[in-house]
């Protein structure tokens, strides 16, 4: 009998991973795995189990939200192992499975699981820390980790919102410099992100078309600071309408490789939590570095 580890964030979103861990459980034993349950009570439980049992077992699935996903997979980056992996999202906003196309129901999730199959997946080392979906910086980039966990309980991706609008007055250019395989971008950006997901946040979203989680590439976006109120408009028009092309207030290539240096040193979000800013950063895609379970097509 094979046997499948399940870790799971009983904290994670409105506290599904600990109302249905039974039932999960039981949908993976039908399907004839010998199932061992671990819960997560502290930030960095997940990657301890992942380093620690991992190889010990055939499968292993995390029930949380992206943060405990980003912890788990973090274990497997950090202990060189390609045990397949399996993500039940139950978290508050759930960015990263959106692109991926999982199952919001947990237990269908889970069946989509037992019957799927292990698909290579990107990761992204951002100066040697792991990240799975998302880097950023500047505006509601700090809404994204310094919003407490109870609210976004309650209001979902709406929470991120409402918290990076209290931070507005606080929200100022930030001068960058990022360097990619093929050219040189330089300028005061409102926000930057380098991504590997068609939601950021649930708050900006990319084209499906626009990203391959298994190409080897991120994409990056920027968008630039004006005082120009038609600048600024065109700016709106292009994000909310995803035409990336349309203004020159927005940069939108992909690159496997990126080097920034912003002088300041602000602080970044890496999959929703914080990450101490420094000068110089090497962002580096990691290609197909996860085996993730998925639903057949």
């Amino acid at each position: 009998m094979e046997k499948l580890l399940l870790i799971y964030n009983p904290n994670s979103g409105t506290r599904k991973s600990a109302r249905y861990l039974s039932d999960v459980a039981e949908v993976f034993t039908r399907s004839g795995y010998l199932v061992t349950t671990l819960p997560t009570t502290k930030r960095g439980d997940a990657t301890e189990y992942v380093e620690r049992f991992a190889k010990d077992y055939n499968f292993v699935v995390v029930m949380g939200g992206d943060g405990t996903y980003n912890e788990v997979i973090s274990g497997f980056a950090n202990a060189d192992i390609k045990t397949p992996v399996g993500y039940i999202p139950a978290g508050s906003t759930n960015d990263f499975s959106q692109g991926l196309d999982l199952s919001k129901d947990i237990i269908t999730a889970a069946c989509d699981i037992a019957t799927g199959t292990p698909y290579g997946l990107d990761v992204g080392l951002f100066n040697g820390r792991v990240f799975t979906y998302v880097a950023s910086f500047g505006a509601f980039t700090k809404a994204s980790y310094d919003t407490p966990q109870s609210i976004k309980n309650i209001l979902g991706h709406l929470a991120y919102i409402l918290s990076g609008a209290t931070t507005i007055p606080d929200i100022r250019p930030i001068h960058a410099t990022i360097k990619t395989d093929d050219a040189v971008y330089e300028g005061d950006y409102l926000f930057g992100a380098i991504s590997n997901s068609t939601s950021m946040g649930g708050i900006l979203k990319l084209r499906p078309e626009d990203v391959d989680m298994s190409d080897g590439l991120f994409e990056l976006l920027l968008l630039r600071t004006s005082n120009d109120l038609l600048e600024i408009g065109d700016l709106v028009r292009a994000v909310t309408e995803q035409k990336y092309d349309t203004t020159p207030m927005l940069t939108f290539v992909t690159s496997k490789r990126f080097e920034i240096d912003i002088p300041e040193a602000v602080d970044w979000s890496l999959d929703g939590e914080y990450q101490k800013g420094v000068q110089h950063i090497v962002i580096e895609n990691k290609h197909c570095a996860v085996n993730l379970i998925r639903k057949h097509p």
